[in-house]
């Protein structure tokens, strides 16, 4: 069995969890290797076009891939060798958005064939999309932390990240072998299919201080 080797790693606070101004529904709540890209990536190196206002600090920034040393977890080991992935692109904690809004905490892997969501708690997979169903992103124009990618033949995923631009970065270079490369889509309001009978609507607004989302039903 082939191990995987990581050249560095990369300490992660916990006790840094990100905080979001969102409205949910009108209510107010605040072997397998690896590949690191070392190199400094700029604005115009990603599939942004000067299209979207980013933090400053994002403009600049070095890719590490994997946050969370992959290959000392077993688990996930075992799961993506079942799956037969040959290599890893990403791997970071996020928060995923439930049909019912609430946010919880997954492993988001981003591999050369697929999308995983993982439970980092119980160490369950709880969802694995392949990168050819992946239709496009759905991004803000501001700098917050939300992206939306929207899977046509299953529902769609909300997540937010501040590692957001390396997601979506990663995401289209991946696909484009998968199945072309995915579009990215810009709009300060964008609906996703949060489970097979719910529609939700995305809505930003910058306001004073930061970037203000409500999550609406349709």
């Amino acid at each position: 069995m082939d191990r995987i080797r990581s050249n560095r790693r990369v300490q992660i606070d916990e006790s840094q969890e990100p905080k979001y101004d969102v409205a949910e529904d009108g209510a107010e709540v605040n072997g397998l290797r690896l590949r690191l890209s070392d190199i400094n990536v700029t604005e115009d190196q990603e599939p942004f076009m000067g299209v979207k206002v980013r933090r400053r600090a994002s403009l600049h920034r070095d890719y590490k891939g994997d946050y969370i040393d992959v290959a000392s977890h077993p688990y996930l080991m075992k799961i993506l060798q079942k799956q037969g992935d040959k290599q890893v692109v990403f791997a970071d904690k996020v928060l995923k958005f439930t049909g019912s809004g609430k946010m919880k905490r997954r492993i988001l892997l981003i591999t050369d064939f697929a999308i995983y969501i993982l439970d980092p708690e119980t160490d369950a997979l709880k969802r694995r999309i392949s990168l050819a169903a992946v239709e496009k992103m759905c991004l803000s124009e501001l700098s917050d932390n939300f992206f939306a990618i929207i899977i046509p033949t299953e529902y769609d995923i909300l997540m937010a990240s501040t590692r957001k631009t390396e997601i979506v970065t990663v995401l289209v270079e991946a696909t484009k072998s998968a199945s072309g490369e995915v579009e990215v889509a810009f709009s300060n309001s964008f609906e996703y299919q949060a489970s097979a009978e719910l529609t939700k609507e995305v809505q930003f607004e910058e306001v004073e201080g930061g970037v203000k989302t409500r999550i609406l039903r349709k």
